[in-house]
């Protein structure tokens, strides 16, 4: 039985290898995979809202869908045609839903307007947010090495930082 919406995001915050294999294989479920990357945005500028004001949240929610698809397409060429491994049967959409759902623990970062411990759940947020990007990668890319899973992480990080440099200077954003 499939899970629902919620599930899916706990499963997902969870670890829960199962349930990034069910995001993967449901088409229907990048719909959902982008709200969790809208929902993220948002509690991440709630978080920040003192910071930046209302301005802010809107330029990081879109900012976090363009950044969520740019991130896919990277993870999908390093780790499916760069590296991949014998197993490996991937395509962008697969990799973008299980990428959206790694978000999950992002949600946390809507206490970070939290006097003294806000600085921290962000932190515990983001690195939890590391790990689930990993075992989604090791899940969409059919991986069976976790460290295989982590250097694609680690390098689609450097190649998805140099696209954004790059925009940056061309665009002047």
């Amino acid at each position: 039985m499939a899970q629902t919406f919620v599930q899916r995001i706990v499963g997902a915050a969870r670890l829960d290898t199962a349930t990034y294999e069910e995001v993967e294989a449901d088409r229907s479920a990048t719909a959902q995979a982008a709200a969790v990357v809208g929902l993220v945005a948002v509690a991440s500028g709630l978080g920040l809202l003192s910071a930046g004001g209302v301005s802010s949240l809107l330029m990081a929610a879109v900012g976090a869908l363009l950044g969520w698809a740019v991130w896919a397409v990277v993870i999908y060429l390093v780790g499916a045609k760069w590296l991949p491994e014998s197993t490996t049967r991937a395509d962008v959409g697969q990799v973008m839903r299980t990428l959206g759902f790694a978000q999950a623990p992002g949600l946390l970062r809507v206490f970070g307007w939290v006097p003294l411990v806000g600085g921290l759940v962000y932190l515990v947020a983001t690195l939890w947010t590391i790990a689930s990007t990993v075992v989604a990668v090791r899940q969409a890319l059919d991986y069976s090495s976790t460290g295989r899973a982590l250097g694609v992480t680690v390098l689609g990080f450097a190649v998805n930082a140099l696209v954004w440099w790059l925009l940056r200077g061309l665009t002047g954003l």
